[in-house]
């Protein structure tokens, strides 16, 4: 009776039926911003489309596992949910089994030509070890030894940047900033960060030509329109076109080959051009509305572990929604981050259903407390 009531419950959930409308919104922009694109590289105008269909009822099955175990069993092993994360991202570098796209080293094959991303479970690992430590430490970061949890956080993170996968690690980094500053680490800490953070930047970012010329794009993508400001200023442009109410589903331009990743990274661009201001205004209300429930999820909760983990991971998501919407318009530089829900691949669907289980999970198990 008590798993009827919270499936009842979670079926009926604001939250759950948002979900629900992001995943029909995301396949009709996968199919509408992927549909020439595969017919010239596959032969096959539904390509995407019937793959991104798979991965999504693969997620929808995750998002409800996530819903049906009981919580006391995250509680218990969640953490090493970071420890499965990190040895499948040191599984990305043997040979036969990681694979290299566009000079990252970010992919595990699998059969039937499918590909697994391990830093997308990384992030929202994250989060369960945070919660963890917090729930260990008398609810406070203050007294925590950081020896060997400092080792078993960082190594993983320099991984990322050795595959390189700069923004994961910049949502690690932070989410990792924000939980820390909200459970009371000291302040002496951050001072430490803010100072590491200068010479930080000249290595990660300044010092490797890539990156930089990402950033001085960013600053002025009419330097070199033809390179490495190409993306930015065919995504304005597609984005300027669309007006206010747009061209129409499917009229898009700047998927003919204009605009690189248009089924991808800058799928939000190609929705903007067919939707208008308009179209890009609901989907960012109803992104808006998830975030704010995960918030109202992490603030009413009275368990710390559930207030820590329900924090992180919508933090996880909304920097995520943040950071494309940014560099998509031009306020960000580029950055290989897919919108979530909206973005072709698979890993990136999955992991965001699975996190949205654990979430409704906790507004299910607080309220049939």
């Amino acid at each position: 009776m008590k798993n009827i009531k919270l499936q009842t419950k979670f079926l009926s959930s604001s939250l759950f039926l948002s979900i629900f409308a992001l995943l029909g919104v995301g396949l009709v922009q996968v199919y509408s911003s992927s549909y020439i694109f595969a017919i010239e590289s596959y032969g096959d105008g539904l390509y995407f489309f019937k793959r991104q269909a798979i991965f999504t009822v693969i997620g929808i099955l995750a998002l409800v596992f996530a819903v049906q175990i009981p919580f006391e069993k995250i509680r218990k092993y969640g953490w090493t949910v970071w420890i499965a994360a990190a040895i499948l991202l040191f599984a990305t570098f043997i040979p036969g089994l990681g694979v290299r796209v566009g000079g990252a080293l970010r992919w595990i094959q699998l059969p039937m030509g499918f590909r697994f991303e391990p830093s997308e479970l990384l992030k929202i690992a994250f989060s369960f070890f945070i919660a963890s430590i917090v729930c260990k430490n008398q609810n406070t970061l203050r007294n925590v030894k950081w020896g060997w949890i400092g080792l078993m956080l960082l190594v993983p993170i320099l991984v990322l940047l050795k595959q390189p996968d700069f923004g994961s690690f910049a949502i690690i980094l932070a989410v990792g900033v924000a939980l820390l500053f909200t459970f009371g680490l000291s302040l002496k800490y951050f001072v430490g960060f803010g100072l590491a953070a200068i010479p930080m930047f000249y290595f990660l970012v300044w010092n490797v030509a890539y990156r930089k010329a990402r950033v001085m794009a960013f600053l002025d993508p009419w330097s070199d329109p033809a390179k490495k400001g190409f993306q930015v200023i065919q995504s304005m442009l597609s984005i300027h076109s669309g007006g206010l109410t747009g061209e129409g589903l499917g009229q898009s331009q700047g998927k003919l080959f204009f605009l690189p990743e248009a089924h991808t990274d800058f799928t939000m661009a190609i929705l903007g051009e067919e939707m208008g201001f308009l179209g890009i205004c609901a989907v960012l209300l109803l992104f808006g509305f998830v975030v704010f429930r995960g918030f109202r999820i992490a603030i009413k909760t009275e368990d710390l572990f559930k207030k820590t983990l329900a924090l992180g991971l919508t933090i996880t998501f909304a920097l995520s929604v943040f950071i494309n919407m940014g560099v998509v318009m031009g306020l960000l530089p580029t950055k290989g981050l897919t919108m979530p829900f909206l973005s072709y691949g698979g890993s990136s669907l999955v992991i965001i259903c699975l996190m949205f289980g654990i979430l409704l999970n906790i507004e299910a198990s607080e309220n049939y407390r």
